[in-house]
């Protein structure tokens, strides 16, 4: 199947083919028959991909001043790296999809297989879309009409907000279509809309709906003209649909409002208020978040947690059904704004001219694109043609996300793998990332990785949820697994985990990379080698994690299992390196008069067998200008102090006093290991021992009990697992 993409690097706008997503739970799969391009929302995302680098700056100020703080922890190449391979991800375009129902996943009883449907889905000939962004379209609403659901929704959600009454003047600043559509159902409302545009087809037809249709730049005072119509009252509301860089939509707007007037922003512009504008008249201001209540809420869209009716009116899906339901009743008549319709093969018809008039000679309104009939519904895409044979070190790849992407693919890639498969859920990403990385193959159904003989290692990067499951899986297909951090989020998954290791004698690895950087691989060396196990020590360990906002999925026990466990775990396994030695017990308090589970500001407290003690402090409320992680060892009146996996300082060492360097945490030797290891005979020692793999996921599990339960904790008994069990398999 084909999928329409903007490369941000270079603003190119191309078709790309990619695999058909498996559906999911509490989704629905559907064959797209018609979407509308938004050519405000869309127009705007290939300028920006045109523009060079000092215009794409100028345009996200706020991106410059987190660029330059990052220089400042990490260094500039890294941060340079970083965002080149941003600018490199191209993105989908599109979310007024029309279509029909492919499938539906578990959960979804209220649709069926051949339902026309309306969703946010992208420009593709097949999409994937959680079942709250899905609404079931009317008999008698055409595709065409459908097609504009969503972005009606929008301007809708708008007027939710102004909270308009019968007789109220309302201006609507900016006539393209979200502005027009706004205006509409402003009029169904019975309001009286004045309408501002510029363009003077634009103004045309909004004068044909029965609008007051006025153009600034014919010479028309906006601020003034509004006065005058309201007998010098000035507007009961303002939306304003538009986009522009600067404030002075705002400025009129405050100006053209009564007194406790209401100005609502749908569109972009300059926020620099003026307080005497807003104060004076005592101006209520809002900003508009998309189709409405629902939006970015994950439990809501991707977990299906509908919002009670009588407690939340008018969810985003509501908004929805409304639009369907005046295009059913012919309130609302959409049939005008259609400018143009082209095949989706032919889309740079639309998207090569952005900007420019259509050809009926005006200013184009909406754009609809058609899809073909029959699409082929393939899981995989083969890329380039490769020959690949079991025991050769074949890797396939499940997930494709930042991380994957950013540090993983490469440092694959520079360790010499055989890179066959990579899957990801929607198929965009994985192809993009084999298209640039050199693998063969993308796909959207994991298990076709698990089940190929081919492949020797399973790389698992998906969400923390699915990592356990899936370890199981390959281990039971016989694979070798490496799998990205947590290795587990509850204790009977590592439970399940053990039994299946020892019953297949494959590799399990987890992404622990700290002990593999070259500073951490220094510090062991000063520290004794493989002595270092003799002589307990003190080690303080600290990372300035960074705030991420609550809503993130990383906070949810049941999906990412919480930052302690998807990240702290990285200076369990480093202090377990440098000791030489496994934790017996743990201890956590975290921050706040009654902190969860998943708090991520905490404090964890290491016993270790030898009798060295660990503390980590992780904390999620310092100063981004601050180094992220930070080491010390004190250790026969001896110290090492490593910063930010960056300069190495010794104090107390004969012969040593700092190793400075470019920033590495250890992902490039680890794979590079893991690679070699892959390809030598089966007796060779692993990476690291599948008992301290263990012992780190008890005592971060084991951290989460404590914190729970206000005690120490014994690792051992997490999981039920007995001491001598991990001991006895631990090669």
């Amino acid at each position: 199947m084909k999928q329409l993409i903007q490369n941000l690097k270079t603003g190119e706008t191309l078709l790309q083919d990619v695999p058909a997503p498996q559906v999911r739970r509490g989704q629905v799969l559907i064959q797209t028959r018609r979407s509308l391009v938004s050519l405000g929302t869309e127009r705007m995302l290939v300028e920006f991909g045109k523009a060079n680098l000092i215009a794409k700056a100028r345009q996200q100020p706020d991106k410059v001043k987190q660029v330059l703080e990052k220089i400042q922890s990490d260094g500039l190449m890294p941060t340079l790296e970083a965002v080149f391979r941003k600018l490199d991800q191209p993105l989908p375009l599109g979310y007024c999809n029309v279509g029909t129902v492919l499938a539906v996943g578990e959960g979804v009883t209220d649709l069926r297989i051949g339902d026309r449907v309306a969703s946010n889905g992208p420009h593709a000939e097949v999409v994937c879309v959680p079942r709250n962004l899905v609404a079931p379209i009317p008999d008698g609403v055409s595709d065409d009409e459908a097609a504009f659901t969503v972005i009606g929704a929008i301007g809708l959600q708008g007027i939710r907000l102004l909270n308009p009454t019968l007789g109220e003047t309302i201006v609507v600043v900016g006539l393209g279509l979200i502005g027009l559509l706004t205006a509409e159902l402003l009029r169904l409302n019975g309001c009286r809309v004045i309408g501002l545009d510029v363009d003077e087809t634009k103004l045309q037809l909004a004068n044909q709906r029965g609008i007051i249709a006025l153009n600034p730049a014919a010479g028309t005072d906006p601020v003034k003209a509004v006065l005058s119509l309201t007998n010098d009252v000035g507007a009961d509301g303002v939306v304003i649909t538009a986009s522009a860089k600067t404030d002075e939509l705002m400025s009129q707007a405050a100006r053209m409002s009564r007194k406790r007037g209401r100005i609502i922003l749908v569109g972009v512009v300059g926020l620099n208020l003026s307080r005497a504008e807003f104060y004076e008249k005592e101006l209520q201001f809002q900003v508009s978040c998309s189709y409405g209540p629902g939006r970015y809420d994950d439990q809501y869209e991707q977990q299906g947690q509908d919002y009670p009716l009588p407690f939340v009116r008018w969810t985003e899906n509501r908004n929805f059904q409304t639009i369907l339901q005046l295009l059913a009743g012919g309130q609302l008549d959409v049939k005008p704004f259609v400018t143009e319709v082209v095949p989706f093969a032919d889309y740079n018809a639309i998207y090569g001219q952005m900007g420019q008039a259509n050809p009926s000679g005006g200013p184009s309104i909406a754009s609809l694109m058609t899809y073909p009939e029959a699409v082929e519904l393939s899981s995989t895409v083969v890329l380039r043609e490769a020959q690949y044979g079991g025991g050769t070190g074949t890797v396939g790849l499940i997930g494709a996300g930042n991380f994957t992407g950013a540090t993983l693919l490469p440092a694959l890639k520079a360790a010499g793998a055989n890179l066959k498969t990579i899957a990801s859920a929607g198929g965009l990403n994985a192809t993009l990332l084999a298209n640039k990385h050199g693998v063969a193959e993308s796909t959207t159904d994991y298990r076709q990785i698990i089940s190929d003989p081919a492949i020797d290692l399973c790389v698992i990067t998906t969400r923390h949820n699915s990592h356990a499951r899936m370890v199981v899986e390959a281990l039971r297909a016989g694979k070798h697994v490496f799998v990205e951090k947590p290795l587990a989020i509850y204790d009977e998954e590592l439970s399940a985990i053990i039994d299946a290791q020892q019953a297949s004698g494959r590799t399990v690895m987890v992404g622990f990379n700290r002990r593999f950087s070259p500073h951490a691989q220094k510090m062991k060396a000063l520290l004794g080698g493989e002595r270092s196990d003799e002589v307990p020590m003190n080690i303080v360990a600290t990372m300035n994690a960074g705030f991420i906002p609550a809503n993130s999925w990383v906070h949810d026990r049941a999906v990412g299992g919480g930052r302690i466990l998807g990240e702290a775990c990285h200076f369990v396994d480093l202090i377990t390196f440098l000791t030489g030695s496994r934790v017996v017990c743990v201890c956590m308090n975290a921050m706040g008069r009654q902190p969860s589970e998943t708090s991520d500001s905490a404090s964890l407290l290491l016993r270790y067998e030898n009798g060295s003690t660990g503390v980590i402090n992780y904390f999620a409320n310092g100063s981004k200008a601050y180094a992220k992680e930070r080491v010390e060892v004190y250790s026969q009146e001896r110290t090492l102090v490593l910063d930010n996996f960056r300069k190495l300082t010794g104090y107390g060492f004969r012969g040593f006093s700092s190793l400075s360097g470019r920033q590495d945490k250890g992902h490039a030797e680890q794979m590079k290991q893991l690679i070699q290891r892959l390809r030598t005979p089966a007796d060779s020692q692993p990476l690291i021992p599948f008992a301290e793999i263990m012992n780190t996921t008890q005592t971060t599990l084991g951290a989460l009990h404590s914190q729970r339960e206000g005690r120490w904790i014994d690792v051992h008994t997490i999981g039920q697992l007995q001491t001598q069990a991990v001991v006895a398999e631990a090669v």
